[in-house]
C-alpha cells in the first residue's frame, strides 16, 4: 500500500489558492492514501467569530468537491481538515474521501488555544473507518497530547492513524515514534509550513511531516520550510500482528480492571 503526506503552506481565506497549490504538488501523483494538513484550505489563525462563519462549509462545501476531484485524479483516499459547520455549530473536522463518495468526518476533540473561542469539541467518538479493505483512524494535530486518542483508534482496529495538523510545538513528531511503537500502528501527521500573524496571534507552523511505522522508525520525514509531498509503500499486515515476541501481544496483555481512576 503507498501512503503519503501533503505538506503545504496555505494562505489565510484564500480557498481557490489553497486548492490550486494541493493541486500543483500532486501533479502526477499516485497513492493509495494520503492525509493532507488542518485546516488547509482555510488557514488556521482566525481572528473573529464572524471569519469562523464565514469560511466555514456544510460538509457537501467547495472542500469536499476538491478531494473527490483529487481522489480521482490521484486514486487514493484523501483525508483533509477544514472549518465544518453544522447549523449554528462550528467544528474544526476532517473528512475521508474516496473517488466520487464522503466516506465520513472526524470532528476534532481536543481543542488547542484559542480553538477553543471558534469551534465546540467534537461530540462523537472517535471511528476507524474501512476503505478498500483498510481500516483507518483519523485524529487532528493536538489530538495527538492524549494518548487515550490514538489507543481508542488502536483498539478499534485501526491500521493506519492520519494525522492532519497544524503543529506549533515542537514535541509531536517524536512522540508519534513512541505512540506508534506501543500501538503497532502506522501513522501519517501532514502538518503545514510558514506563518500566520493576524490580530494578537503570530504562529509558525513547524513542518516536518512525518510517516512513522509499527516499530517507532520514520518511514518519511519533511523539511520543516518547504511545501512537499511523499510517498512511502508500507505492509499493512504488520499493523495487524500485535504480537511483541513469542509471549507478549500488547492488547492481551492489557490489565483495564486495574486502569480505572
Amino acid at each position: 500500500m503507498k501512503i503519503g503526506y501533503v505538506q503545504t503552506n496555505p494562505l489565510f481565506g484564500e480557498k481557490v489558492q489553497n486548492f490550486k497549490q494541493v493541486k500543483g504538488l500532486l501533479n502526477e501523483v499516485k497513492a493509495d492514501l494520503l492525509v493532507l494538513p488542518e485546516l488547509f484550505a482555510t488557514g488556521y489563525t482566525f481572528a473573529s467569530k464572524n471569519e469562523v462563519k464565514l469560511l466555514s462549509e456544510e460538509i457537501d462545501g467547495p472542500t469536499l468537491n476538491f478531494l473527490k476531484s483529487l481522489s480521482q485524479k490521484t486514486g487514493a483516499i484523501l483525508i483533509g481538515g477544514f472549518a465544518e459547520k453544522d447549523g449554528e455549530n462550528f467544528y474544526n473536522s476532517a473528512m475521508v474521501v474516496y473517488d466520487k463518495k464522503l466516506i465520513g468526518i472526524y470532528r476534532k476533540i481536543h481543542l488547542y488555544n484559542k480553538e477553543k473561542k471558534w469551534f465546540l469539541p467534537g461530540n462523537k467518538y472517535p471511528e476507524v473507518f474501512k476503505v478498500n479493505e483498510v481500516n483507518i483512524g483519523v485524529m487532528i494535530c493536538f489530538d495527538w497530547f492524549f494518548p487515550e486518542t490514538i489507543r481508542t483508534l488502536a483498539l478499534e482496529r485501526a491500521d493506519i492513524i492520519a494525522h492532519p495538523s497544524n503543529l506549533v510545538l515542537p514535541y509531536c513528531q517524536k512522540a508519534m515514534q513512541t505512540h506508534c511503537l506501543v500501538n503497532r500502528v502506522y501513522a501519517i501527521t501532514s502538518n503545514r509550513i510558514g506563518r500566520e500573524q493576524r490580530g494578537e496571534d503570530d504562529f509558525f507552523f513547524t513542518g516536518g511531516s512525518q510517516i512513522t511505522s509499527i516499530n517507532g522508525e520514520i518511514l518519511s520525514s519533511a523539511q520543516n520550510y518547504d511545501a512537499d509531498v511523499a510517498i512511502v509503500e508500507i505492509d499493512i499486515n504488520k499493523a495487524r500482528n500485535k504480537q511483541l515476541n513469542l509471549y507478549n501481544n500488547i492488547f492481551e496483555d492489557r490489565h483495564p480492571e486495574f486502569y480505572r481512576l
